[in-house]
């Protein structure tokens, strides 16, 4: 078997704010930088991390620095692994949002919602075409018994997840949570029909070892 790990970054400052960030280059706050050190700590005494892979937006090379360091693995960006991109909704606070631009905001209007683009932005769908398409390159690249860790963003995992369970796009972000600096394990097997690799999820949202 091999391993694929999934970590949100730590809480940054528009997280903290209540801010919609998209691709903002946003820094982590101390407490987001304490829970990157955590997350570093934690992977380091509980896997043999072969590879780092790092969403290239700011907030996850910050989380990643650490865990890097903790590993002794350079992490290589991909931009497939990027949050999703809001466009010109960058920057609003989510209750302004709701109210000012209902048609984007899944708890307002529901399924609809999720095949909005926000101007110079992407859809939710496009969003999971664009993640499923880098998990399933991912998963069929790994060797056994492999471990590679990825750090991405909140909507990239729980597209990931929501997919894995059946979930349809509205549950899958609606229905999951995910905290700042969390982990999420999947267990990546090969098809001895030699389809596709079989990917089932073992734990995720892990922050026991969160201290702040």
């Amino acid at each position: 078997m091999a391993t694929l790990l999934l970590a949100r970054h730590g809480e940054t400052t528009w997280n903290h704010a209540g801010r919609v960030q998209g691709w903002a280059p946003t820094s982590l706050t101390d407490r987001g930088r304490n829970q990157a050190h955590a997350l570093a700590r934690h992977v380091a005494d509980s896997y043999e991390v072969d590879r780092l892979v790092t969403s290239d937006i700011e907030r996850a090379q910050e989380t990643a620095r650490p865990i890097a360091r903790e590993v002794g693995v350079e992490p290589v960006l991909d931009p497939s692994w990027r949050e999703r991109d809001v466009g010109s909704l960058q920057g609003f606070e989510f209750d302004e949002l709701v109210e000012r631009y209902p048609q984007y905001v899944l708890s307002a209007v529901g399924t609809p919602a999720a095949r909005e683009r926000p101007p110079s932005g992407e859809s939710l769908v496009e969003v999971r075409r664009r993640v499923l398409t880098a998990r399933e390159g991912l998963a069929a690249s790994l060797e056994p018994d492999e471990t590679v860790l990825v750090v991405t963003h909140g909507t990239p995992i729980r597209l990931t997840l929501g997919d894995l369970k059946g979930l349809d796009i509205v549950e899958a972000m609606q229905s999951q949570p995910l905290d700042n600096g969390s982990l999420c394990e999947l267990e990546v097997e090969r098809n001895d029909d030699g389809g596709d690799p079989l990917v089932h999820v073992v734990a995720e949202n892990e922050t026991r070892f969160l201290t702040a």
